[in-house]
C-alpha cells in the first residue's frame, strides 16, 4: 500500500530531529508523555526506509498489536511490513545465532525506561554489542526508573542524546493534549482513618500525641460531611454514554470496585455496560475489543489492571477514574494519560478517588510543570505555543487535604527522628539491611524500616511523600526485601519462558540461556504448594501472579497439558487425531495410548479426571470420540450407503473401489468375514450387521465357524 504517513506537527519536528541525531551520534531518544502518539514516529521511520529491517522491540506483544491497530485506524489500513518485533522477555533468552539473523537496519526500543530491568537490560546490551553501528531509536513516557534509584536511562542507554523532550504539562500548556477537568475525592477512608489513630496513639511525645488526635478527629468529621462518590460521580460525568476507563491495582482491588458499580453508577444510567481486562488474562482481547466497539446509549466502564498503564492508547475516551493505591509517578501519569491523546476536540474528565491522603497532593505536580513550560517558552521567544495555562481542579475534599497535612506536619518530628537513626546507621554500616528487632537508642530502627518498606510497597496503608523516598533511598534504602529477590529472579524467567513457549510447562532440566534453573524452580513451587504444612510460604500474591503465566500445580494437571500439546502438534501435522494406540513422540510420550485413555474417560470407563472445559479444548483439534477403528468402520458404512443409494445393490467385487479410491470391495469382504466367523476374525457387533442389512448387504452362505 503506497501511503505517506503525516505526523502531528510537534512529531514531525521530534522525528526531523531524531533522524539528524541518528545520522550523526547513531542513537536518539524521544521523550513524549502518554497520549502524543510517539509511536508514530517509530512507523514513520520504518515507512521511510522500507528497504530496511526495522528491530522493534516492546515490553509487551499486546502493547505492540494495539500500536499497529491505531496506525491502521488512523491511515485507512496502513501497517509497515519490515519491522521484525520482538519482546524484550523474548529478547533475553534469544540465542547468538537468532540475534545474527536479525539484520537490522535500524533498533527501536520502545518504553525504553523498561531496559533497565536486570534481566530485561542483558538481553538489549547483547543486542546492541551485536550491532554497534546501527542506529538506535528510543521511545518513552519517561527516562527515569523512579524505583531503581531515579536511574536516568536516557543517559545509560542513549549518553543524553535526546531529539526531543516534553513533559505532561507542557504538553497540555501546548494544547497538545486537552486540559482535563480534574476532580479530586477519596473512598474507603475508614481504616485510612483507623492507621493514622494508630499512627497518633503510637507517637512517643505526650504533646504531639494529643495534638494529632485533636486534629485527626476533625478530619473524621470533615470526611463525614463530604459528598459520597455517588453524589460526585453524578453532579461531574457530563457524558452519561461516554466510555471511562476506571484504573485498580490488582485483581482483588477490580473485583472489590466491582461490587460497588451499582451503588455508584446507577444514578447516571441504571443498566451500565461493565468490561474487565487486566495483564495475561486470557479473555482480555475479546474483552477490550468488545468495550472499543460498544456504542451504545449506555454508560461504559472498563475496569482495568495493569494493561492499560502504558503503551496502549483507546480513541474515544470520555475520562478516567483512578482509584489509586500508589503514589508512582510514572503510573499516575501514564494512567492520567490515557484519558488524553493528541487531536482530541473535547475536554475529558479525570476522577481522581484515592484510598490515602498523601496521593491528593499529586495533581500540584502536573500544574508546576506547566508553569515551568510556560516560563520557558516565554524564555524562547515561543509564547505563541501558549494556549492553556492551568485546567480545571474540583476539590471535593479540600477541608480533608488541609487538615491531613497539619496532621502530617505535627507526626513529622516522629519520622524525621527515625530517619536520623537511619542515617546514622547507614554511615557506621554502609547499608540499611537491619532486622525488625534491632533497636536503636531506644527506637525500634528495624521495625520502622520493614514499616516504611511495606507502605512502599503497597502492603499497607501508610504515606510516603516522594521527598522522604528520596532521602531513604540516598542512604542505601532497598525496598524490595532481600527475602523476595530469589522470588522476583524466578518470576522475571518464568515470565520469559511463557513469552517464548506460550505455556510453563517447563522441563524439570530445563536451564534459561543465563543459566538460571526454572525447571527446578517450578518443580520446587509444587512440591511445597502440595505440602499442608509448607504451602502458606506461597502467599495469594505469589499464586496469583503463576497463575496469570498458566502455572500448572499438580502432577495430573500437568501431565494432561503436556499431552496436550503434543496432541496439538500431531493435529497441526496431520489434520487429525487419528493416533495409532502405540504412537510415541519424540518427547518420549505414548501419545496414541494416551488419546485412547482420553476416549475411554468420556465413556466414563476409567477415572482420568476429563472435565467439560477439557473436552471443549480437545474437540477443537479434532477429537472423535469413537475409536480409530470405530471411526474406519464408519467411513466404511458411509461409502458403502453412498453406493447402495446409487445403484440399489451391494453387489461388487472385492476389488472394486468407489471413485474417492476407498476399497469398498474389500471393505465389505472383511465385514462378511467377521460376521460369518472366520477364524482369526472379531464377531462383528449384531448392530453394525443389522445396519449393513438395511443397505442390502448379502452375508453368503452358512456362517462359518474357524473355516
Amino acid at each position: 500500500m503506497n501511503y505517506e504517513l503525516n505526523l502531528f506537527p510537534h512529531n514531525q519536528t521530534a522525528y526531523d530531529s531524531a533522524l539528524g541525531m541518528m545520522s550523526g551520534a547513531g542513537k536518539a531518544a524521544v521523550i513524549h508523555p502518554t497520549g502524543t502518539g510517539k509511536s508514530f514516529i517509530g512507523f514513520k521511520l520504518a515507512e521511510q526506509h522500507t528497504g530496511k529491517t526495522i528491530c522493534w522491540l516492546s515490553p509487551s506483544e499486546y502493547i505492540f498489536k494495539t500500536q499497529i491497530e491505531n496506525l491502521k485506524t488512523a491511515t485507512d489500513g496502513y501497517a509497515p511490513e519490515n519491522i521484525e518485533f520482538m519482546t524484550y522477555a523474548k529478547l533475553m533468552i534469544t540465542d547468538a545465532p537468532y540475534i545474527e539473523n536479525i539484520n537490522p537496519g535500524y533498533i527501536v526500543l520502545d518504553e525504553f525506561h523498561r531496559c533497565g530491568a536486570a534481566e530485561w537490560g542483558k538481553g538489549v546490551k547483547r543486542l546492541l554489542a551485536a550491532y554497534p553501528e546501527v542506529p538506535i531509536l528510543g521511545l518513552s513516557a519517561t527516562n527515569i526508573r523512579y524505583l531503581d534509584n531515579r536511574r536516568d536511562m536516557a543517559d545509560e542507554l542513549f549518553d543524553g542524546y535526546i531529539a526531543s523532550e516534553m513533559n505532561l504539562g507542557e504538553a497540555i500548556v501546548r494544547n497538545i493534549l486537552l486540559p482535563p477537568t480534574y476532580i479530586l475525592s477519596v473512598y474507603a477512608y475508614q481504616k485510612e482513618l483507623e492507621y493514622y489513630k494508630k499512627k497518633a496513639d503510637n507517637a512517643k511525645n505526650s504533646i504531639i500525641r494529643e495534638n494529632s488526635k485533636k486534629i485527626l478527629e476533625k478530619l473524621r468529621r470533615a470526611i463525614a460531611e463530604a459528598d459520597g462518590l455517588d453524589v460526585i460521580f453524578e453532579k461531574h460525568i457530563k457524558d452519561k454514554t461516554g466510555k471511562y476507563l476506571v484504573f485498580c491495582s490488582s485483581v482483588e482491588h477490580m473485583n472489590e470496585i466491582a461490587g460497588y458499580i451499582d451503588k455508584w453508577f446507577t444514578g447516571i444510567d441504571p443498566q451500565p455496560h461493565i468490561y474487565k481486562v487486566y495483564a495475561d488474562e486470557p479473555s482480555a482481547d475479546k474483552s477490550f475489543a468488545q468495550f472499543k466497539a460498544d456504542e451504545s446509549n449506555h454508560l461504559k466502564l472498563l475496569l482495568c489492571v495493569d494493561m492499560l498503564n502504558e503503551g496502549v492508547h483507546i480513541e474515544n475516551i470520555s475520562g478516567v477514574i483512578m482509584f489509586r493505591l500508589t503514589v508512582s509517578p510514572i503510573i499516575y501519569k501514564q494512567q492520567l494519560g490515557r484519558a488524553l491523546s493528541a487531536g482530541k476536540t473535547k475536554e475529558p474528565v479525570v476522577f481522581d478517588v484515592v484510598n490515602n491522603f498523601e496521593s491528593l497532593y499529586s495533581i500540584g505536580g502536573i500544574q508546576e510543570e506547566m508553569d515551568q513550560a510556560i516560563a520557558l517558552l516565554r524564555e524562547n521567544g515561543e509564547a505563541s505555543y501558549i494556549i492553556n495555562r492551568s485546567f480545571t481542579v474540583i476539590d471535593e475534599v479540600r477541608d480533608c487535604r488541609e487538615l491531613f497535612a497539619a496532621f502530617n506536619e505535627t507526626l513529622d518530628a516522629t519520622w524525621d527522628a527515625y530517619y536520623e537513626a537511619a542515617k546514622g546507621y547507614y554511615k557506621e554500616h554502609g547499608h540499611l539491611d537491619i532486622p525488625t528487632t534491632y533497636k536503636n537508642e531506644k527506637l525500634s530502627l528495624g521495625k520502622w524500616l520493614y514499616a516504611q518498606r511495606r507502605i512502599r510497597n503497597g502492603e499497607v496503608n501508610g504515606t510516603l511523600t516522594s521527598e522522604q523516598i528520596q532521602k531513604l533511598e540516598q542512604i542505601g534504602m532497598i525496598w524490595q526485601p532481600r527475602r523476595d529477590a530469589p522470588w522476583l529472579t524466578g518470576l522475571e524467567h518464568a515470565k520469559a519462558y511463557r513469552e517464548t513457549y506460550g505455556n510453563l510447562l517447563v522441563p524439570v532440566d530445563y536451564i534459561s540461556p543465563d543459566g538460571y534453573k526454572l525447571g527446578g524452580w517450578i518443580r520446587y513451587l509444587r512440591h511445597v504448594k502440595s505440602n499442608k504444612n509448607r504451602r502458606g510460604q506461597i502467599t495469594d500474591e505469589k499464586e496469583r501472579q503463576l497463575n496469570e503465566l498458566g502455572m500448572v500445580w499438580n502432577k495430573y494437571d500437568l501431565s494432561f497439558e503436556q499431552h496436550y500439546i503434543e496432541a496439538e502438534k500431531y493435529f497441526k501435522e496431520n489434520g487429525n487425531l487419528l493416533v495409532p494406540v502405540s504412537y510415541v513422540t519424540q518427547n518420549g510420550i505414548s501419545l496414541g495410548s494416551w488419546i485412547r485413555n482420553m476416549r475411554s474417560a468420556r465413556k466414563g470407563i476409567n477415572k482420568t479426571a476429563l472435565n467439560e472445559e477439557r473436552i471443549r479444548r480437545l474437540e477443537t483439534i479434532g477429537m472423535q470420540w469413537n475409536n480409530i477403528y470405530e471411526e474406519r468402520w464408519e467411513k466404511g458404512y458411509s461409502e458403502a450407503e453412498q453406493y447402495f443409494k446409487a445403484n440399489k445393490n451391494l453387489k461388487i467385487s472385492s476389488m472394486t473401489k468407489t471413485e474417492s479410491g476407498f476399497p469398498l470391495g474389500q471393505w465389505l469382504y472383511s465385514q462378511k468375514l467377521a460376521h460369518n466367523g472366520y477364524k482369526g476374525r472379531t464377531p462383528l457387533a449384531p448392530e453394525k450387521a443389522k445396519r449393513l442389512e438395511s443397505i442390502g448387504i448379502e452375508w453368503g452362505g452358512e456362517k462359518m465357524h474357524n473355516a
